[in-house]
């Protein structure tokens, strides 16, 4: 569906009206895209050397094909799984290297085709050995350690991932339920609301303190929008009621003025903490000086 184009420089637009800040700020491109899905597709030739050759040639090179399939998936699970990673200052390793594991089947896989091909022992190792490399050197290895949390208690940030990740499945949810609606309009909407949510989370993620002030808006708040979501996509799919969208949208912006306003407020209260200990510092200091001249 066609979308006009609207900005400060266009006719009929309210020479005042402040434009939102874009929903891409900050994102980054997946790598879970055209290399990967080249894994894919490139075993599927595997499909005619399994029939005409014999039972064994096709059980080897079926197997062979689900083992380089295998070995795609779990390699684009462990690229997503590393992005969510990197987008935290606070994360654990994942807890499986998918990306390793892709990087032995897919040795795994080519040896079997090798095999099943030459019937010899020589060329399935060597397709073995240059497979897992190839794969190790094009995607690299999983994060291997945690991060950021020297120092911090292991407790508290496990409650922290927890309650972040139920969060991020609310957002998940109403980025799936939005997509029904075929507006572009609206997906952009959707994303500005879930910028302003993350930036929520990322500050609990630097303060577990936060948690308990935040937990009601990474819940009750969050879960709310994503029923409010899907049966607004519902509605709108069927009869794309003008008033419908009126009232989502100026959710939407409530949701994120208030989300906005409890990072400011979190963010101003990690502030007050930090010149607090700062001035008990100072007067530790103060005291010890006075304390040596004393002497």
């Amino acid at each position: 569906m066609a979308q006009r184009y609207g900005g400060k420089h266009s006719p009929n637009t309210t020479p005042n009206t402040a434009a939102p800040a874009p929903s891409f700020q900050g994102a980054r491109r997946t790598r879970a895209g055209g290399r990967v899905n080249l894994l894919f597709i490139a075993p599927l030739p595997l499909i005619w050397q399994a029939f005409g050759n014999g039972p064994v040639a096709m059980a080897l090179n079926l197997t062979a094909l689900g083992l380089l399939l295998l070995a795609a998936w779990l390699t684009r699970e462990g690229l997503l799984a590393e992005e969510a990673y990197e987008a935290r200052k606070v994360a654990r390793r994942p807890a499986v290297p998918r990306k390793m594991l892709g990087s032995v089947l897919t040795g795994a896989g080519l040896a079997l085709a090798g095999w099943a091909a030459t019937g010899g022992a020589l060329a399935p190792l060597i397709y073995a050995l240059a497979g897992t490399a190839l794969h190790g050197f094009a995607f690299g290895l999983d994060p291997l350690k945690d991060k950021g949390l020297e120092g911090v208690d292991l407790f508290q940030t496990d409650r922290v991932a927890r309650a972040v990740d139920e969060a991020e499945k609310h957002l998940s949810a109403m980025q799936e339920s939005i997509l029904r609606c075929g507006d572009r309009g609206l997906e952009a909407r959707v994303g500005r609301f879930q910028q302003a949510a993350r930036a929520l989370f990322r500050t609990v993620e630097n303060d577990p303190r936060d948690l308990t002030a935040a937990r009601k808006y990474l819940s009750v708040y969050l879960l709310g929008a994503r029923d409010a979501t899907a049966k607004f996509a519902d509605i709108y799919a069927r009869n794309r009621s003008a008033e419908a969208r009126a009232d989502y949208e100026a959710l939407l912006d409530d949701l994120e003025q208030n989300f906005a306003a409890r990072t400011e407020k979190l963010l101003l209260d990690d502030h007050s903490d930090l010149t607090v200990e700062i001035d008990v510092l100072r007067d530790r200091l103060a005291r010890e000086g006075v304390a040596r001249q004393s002497v």
